[in-house]
């Protein structure tokens, strides 16, 4: 959506619950269109973080925590926002979504909106009694590669969709960034791997094949990233191992060296420091939990998993997320009876079987597959999306409702319980929402 093709109008004010990557990628696109949106409060722990959401808008009132916030709203302290973003960690949506529904505002929320079954079915009720816009943070479904994929697929030239492949190539310095040593390390502290990284996924692959998931069988582990892996002679920390240069998951050659060639910290430097220098990184790898070495963290998610799905009209499909890959971009592959695509994120290639034709079909340059790179338009594509619905009332640029939402997390939980029991899960289908 081109902000050029949205009439002019007040700015939507906007609050913002959590000021941490995914607050701050929003913003930068409100920072950028603020005769469109404009943030009006922020709320976080962190003075640092605060400082990088408000930074460029008319002086944003600061709040430590979500609900300070929230009663200034009801107090009348603080202007009734427009509209707010719950972009908390994981495992702190649950309380501040149903403060903003209570308070009948427009809501977005970070992905995923629950860490379980019963936490996103309380939200999504929550949401439609108040009948206020709602998105969920999934980026994939807004990006100008997902509109080719559709169209290729809403076109017929592969006849009825037989089989889906998905890959998530996570990369392995960002499963070593985020989910060895980072915030999303531990399922105890936010969510399994499948929910925290790959529920992009689940829901895409149920957006561009336009099918339900019926039945979920799911395999993984943490077949690498634990103690028993550690090569002879490696040390508890990166800046005092003997065998480090040799270690493709050195936090020395993710963090420091990028931030040493530069003489700044860019991402994903700047997620473990506060500071500008590579002095700042270098402390942070002594003393924080970046440092640490992968084989001797206390992680516990999966660094890999493979899900065989069926969808509602008994056709199938598979998924595969692994930490041992290039960091690009997913790789999808889609058969149907009359022809199939091949596609790397960028580009897709479709093959029809009656002519034998092959063609290339391509997007534009719209940033990295990756949250440093906007999620390939993603992000400014939902926030956009919302902000619309929000100014017009029209909610049918919000691309995944209600329902939807709820349906692709119930897949997910399933299919975690079939990894953790070994059995194949039904995916229970909600009763308690109403479509939209």
């Amino acid at each position: 959506m081109s902000s050029a093709d949205i009439p002019a109008r007040p700015a939507v004010r906007i609050a913002v619950l959590g000021a941490g990557n995914r607050g701050q990628k929003y913003t930068e696109w409100i920072r950028a269109h603020q005769h469109l949106a404009t943030v009006v409060a922020v709320a976080d722990p962190r003075p640092v973080a605060r400082a990088r959401v408000a930074a460029g808008f008319d002086g944003p009132r600061e709040f430590e925590t979500w609900q300070e916030l929230m009663a200034a709203i009801g107090s009348g302290e603080l202007a009734r926002p427009d509209a707010v973003l719950v972009t908390t960690q994981d495992r702190d949506h649950l309380a501040p979504c149903l403060a903003v529904a209570e308070a009948g505002l427009p809501l977005l929320v970070e992905k995923p909106l629950g860490v379980t079954a019963e936490e996103c079915t309380t939200i999504v009720e929550a949401v439609q009694r108040a009948d206020v816009p709602f998105a969920v943070g999934h980026v994939m479904r807004y990006t100008p590669y997902t509109d080719l994929v559709r169209s290729v697929v809403d076109s017929g030239r592969l006849g009825r969709i037989i089989n889906i492949q998905h890959l998530e190539p996570v990369g392995w310095w960002h499963a070593a960034h985020s989910y060895v040593r980072g915030n999303w390390r531990r399922t105890d502290e936010s969510a399994p791997m499948l929910l925290a990284k790959s529920s992009h996924d689940i829901d895409w692959i149920m957006h561009v094949t336009g099918r339900r998931i019926d039945s979920v069988a799911s395999f993984g582990d943490r077949s690498h990233f634990r103690a028993a892996e550690a090569p002879a002679g490696s040390g508890e920390r990166c800046l005092d191992c003997a065998v480090e240069a040799d270690c493709p998951f050195s936090a020395k050659a993710i963090y420091l060296e990028p931030a040493r060639r530069t003489g700044t910290v860019r991402w994903p430097g700047s997620v473990i420091t506060d500071g500008d220098s590579p002095a700042d990184i270098e402390e942070a790898l002594r003393v924080g939990p970046y440092g640490r070495c992968v084989y001797r963290s206390d992680n516990d998610v999966v660094d890999n998993q493979v899900l065989a799905l069926q969808f509602d009209d008994g056709t199938s499909g598979t998924f595969t997320m692994t930490s041992f890959s290039e960091h690009t971009g997913r790789r999808t592959q889609i058969f149907g009876t009359h022809g199939m695509l091949d596609g790397d994120g960028e580009q897709v290639e479709v093959v029809e079987f009656r002519s034998g034709t092959r063609e290339v079909l391509r997007v534009g340059d719209m940033g990295g597959a990756d949250a440093a790179g906007g999620h390939g338009g993603g992000d400014a594509g939902l926030i956009a999306a919302f902000v619309e619905a929000v100014a017009t009332g029209d909610r049918s640029v919000i691309r995944s409702g209600a329902e939807e939402t709820l349906r692709s997390h119930l897949a997910v939980f399933a299919a975690e319980e079939s990894r953790r029991t070994g059995t194949i899960q039904q995916v229970p289908r909600p009763t308690a929402v109403r479509p939209g």
